[in-house]
């Protein structure tokens, strides 16, 4: 089981979570992770024993060497991180995350054992999946809640999905058997673009988180980011005009599919979130 460090009680607590690897097209998922463990001073305060749960002849160990010196061995395995910001009023702890190779249900059951410890009051579970959506629009974000009313109370459009799954998928599962309320966000990545990063189907997962906490989240410079990747792939797109076609393509098939969603319910609910992220952002100085 997970030894957690004795950091006392946490305020509401709401656990974060992205995997490395199946879950994690254009490692959008982990980067968004990663980039909250940045801005938020993440501190390690347990981790999973990682011996049980993955092949190392397929997810390889790291060895660092300087100068010629082995200085480091690390290990593939699964963080908890504790978070360190004063504008909010809970606690969030960020779990950064290798998808296993083997035994997912005891992998779960540790999670699960851990969360229930903190007295997790929520799990937000981060995915990025290979779509065929293009880089010149905004990334779409689907949301899976683990019941109805906490659909209901999150506003969040109902979908319907049968196929394969990774952690992400399974550990949503496992937190629902053990009543703990747990929704998942997944980020449609083009997939012409796939490799990483993707800073803007990271910031749309962000984006996602923000409005599921309502809350503003250190954004930092992932806004230019996406915009400088977005300028960077329209660059190559010209370059090829297979390419550009496709993508005028899914434009033209983007753009008659949401023109329904062009409601007054939909407009309004865009500029509630404008107007809180601008008025959270002037009260914090502008991160």
């Amino acid at each position: 089981m997970i030894e957690l460090d004795d950091i006392g009680t946490l305020t509401s607590p709401v656990i974060i979570a992205a995997f490395e690897g199946w879950n994690d097209a254009g490692e959008a998922a982990s980067g968004a992770i990663s980039h909250l463990s940045r801005s938020w001073d993440g501190t390690a305060i347990g981790a999973i024993d990682p011996e049980d749960y993955y092949d190392f002849q397929v997810t390889r160990p790291e060895l660092q060497v300087s100068s010629g010196r082995t200085e480091r061995l690390i290990w593939p395995t699964t963080q908890l991180l504790r978070t360190t910001q004063d504008q909010l009023d809970r606690d969030i702890v960020l779990v950064h995350g290798i998808e296993p190779n083997m035994r997912w249900r005891g992998f779960c059951d540790e999670l699960i054992s851990s969360f229930s410890g903190l007295g997790a009051q929520m799990v937000i579970l981060l995915g990025a999946l290979l779509a065929d959506s293009p880089h010149t629009r905004p990334v779409p974000v689907t949301a899976a809640a683990t019941d109805t009313s906490l659909a209901a109370d999150l506003h969040i459009e109902p979908v319907d999905y049968r196929g394969p799954t990774g952690i992400v998928g399974v550990l949503q599962h496992a937190c629902a058997e053990a009543s703990i309320p747990a929704l998942s966000l997944w980020a449609a990545v083009p997939h012409y673009v796939a490799q990483p990063p993707s800073p803007k189907a990271t910031l749309a997962l962000l984006r996602g988180v923000e409005d599921v906490l309502d809350i503003a989240l250190p954004l930092a410079d992932l806004p230019q980011e996406a915009r400088a990747w977005e300028h960077g792939v329209n660059e190559l797109a010209e370059q090829d005009t297979e390419v550009a076609e496709y993508v005028r393509t899914l434009e033209e098939a983007k753009d008659a599919s949401e023109l329904p969603e062009a409601s007054g319910d939909a407009i309004a609910r865009e500029f509630e979130r404008y107007l809180r992220r601008r008025r959270d952002r002037g009260d914090r100085g502008g991160r």
